[in-house]
């Protein structure tokens, strides 16, 4: 028998393939990994379903005359770059070379079969976070009143940062805002791993933040795989602060848009929503402080016209025990002129008495009521409002009553107290 050298065999194979695979196949396959270089470089990799252990792979070529236009298509098609990962449906020749053996050439590409597993994938994670009961926990957080402390997780130099920044700062009211960038990468394979990092750095300082904002460029869309993640998506939807999304694209979704407490288009929409809500809290305020300003207005009017009163009644106190009292005397001078020719001398002298006796009561009497009158003057004097509130008194109202427990407020309440010279605003903690 004559031996057949490598090279012969290997001709063998390449004649026998070339003859009996002649034709182009659609086949489907996950990209185990992808490089380009001129050409594209792929290895093409299919898992068992029940032990995900890889039971078949390939090599194959996209050359650069075909790289150009299938990657273009693609990536019009499904707003993504093909990438390690994806499942593809491909139309290939099977080649065979004697030096580097078995490949594939690729030839076309369904973009529509990727859509259906991105689709399918996403649907996998939103049943998943479902059936863990966390699918609207982000979305059911109350947006906190005030949105003054904002947490940005962005790429750190990106132009969406840029106009997120200068979109907030330069509105229109001057309102002021704190926030602070917490660096991530916004595309490909790194997007969850620095997004998770991101918000757990938050979380340990959580109290210093009021919202958090994920914010990514506009422009052609490029990669939003990295935002389609299981892990990234259960960190999302289970933070403790509401969560704003503007990933920068109109037409595409993503799974942290869906989980989220609120999906903005683009980084500028993200900050235009907080400064209308605090456009909108601001006008509250406004509110609350015209209204305990005509309350305050009320009251001291009030108070005025009662002092008034109480003012005007003294006089009249005092006169009609003036007048009393000289009606009792009229009596006793008649009763002294009736027994008069009975007892002149003992009344005379009773008379004496008395008059020495009427004399000190009256005397001691006018006293008396002098200090009384003087106790109501301290009194009403005391009783001044404005004097009380320049002692050092205030008075505190929530939402337009007067606090007189503790009770009567929540932490994060607003509350307003007044003075003698003016009004506080605070926020009880």
């Amino acid at each position: 028998m004559k031996a057949l050298s490598l090279y012969e065999l290997n001709s063998l194979v390449r004649l026998s393939l070339e003859n009996t695979m002649c034709d182009e196949y659609w086949i489907h396959a996950e990209i185990n990994e992808l490089r380009v270089n001129r050409h594209c470089y792929i290895e093409f990799a299919q898992k068992d379903d029940l032990s995900n252990h890889v039971i078949a792979k390939a090599r194959a070529t996209i050359w650069s005359n075909n790289w150009s236009l299938i990657s273009a298509y693609f990536e019009k098609a499904t707003g993504q770059t093909l990438s390690a990962g994806m499942n593809v449906l491909v139309k290939v020749q099977v080649s065979f070379h004697e030096l580097y053996g078995y490949s594939l050439n690729v030839t076309d590409i369904d973009p529509t079969y990727t859509l259906g597993d991105i689709a399918r994938r996403r649907q996998e994670i939103l049943d998943t976070l479902k059936a863990e009961g966390v699918d609207t926990l982000n979305k059911e957080l109350r947006m906190p009143e005030l949105l003054k402390r904002v947490a940005v997780i962005s790429a750190e130099g990106a132009a969406g940062y840029g106009d997120f920044l200068n979109q907030l700062n330069s509105n229109d009211k001057g309102l002021a805002f704190q926030t602070k960038l917490f660096p991530a990468v916004m595309q490909g394979k790194n997007t969850e791993p620095t997004i998770i990092a991101a918000l757990e750095t938050i979380a340990d300082d959580i109290d210093s933040w009021d919202v958090v904002v994920i914010i990514r460029g506009g422009g052609a869309t490029t990669d939003l795989s990295g935002f389609d993640t299981l892990a990234l998506a259960e960190n999302v939807a289970q933070f403790p602060l509401p969560i704003i999304t503007g990933i920068g694209h109109e037409r595409d979704y993503t799974i942290l848009d869906l989980i989220s407490h609120t999906r903005v288009k683009t980084p500028t929409a993200a900050a235009e929503y907080i400064i209308h809500h605090q456009e909108q809290q601001l006008d509250k305020v406004e509110q609350f402080a015209d209204a305990i300003s005509k309350t305050a207005l009320s009251v001291i009017e009030r108070e005025k016209t009662r002092l008034t009163l109480v003012t005007n009644k003294l006089p009249t106190v005092f006169t009609s025990f003036k007048v009393r009292e000289t009606a009792r005397i009229d009596r006793l001078l008649d009763n002294i002129s009736s027994n008069a020719h009975t007892s002149v001398h003992t009344e005379t002298a009773r008379v004496d008495m008395l008059s020495q006796r009427l004399t000190m009561l009256v005397a001691n009497q006018t006293d008396r009521e002098r200090e009384k009158i003087n106790t109501f003057r301290r009194i009403i004097n005391n009783a001044d409002p404005i004097r009380i509130l320049r002692l050092g008194y205030s008075i505190t109202k929530h939402n337009g009553k007067v606090i007189t427990s503790y009770s009567q407020v929540s932490k994060g309440d607003t509350i307003e107290t007044t003075l003698a010279d003016g009004t506080i605003k605070s926020t009880a903690q």
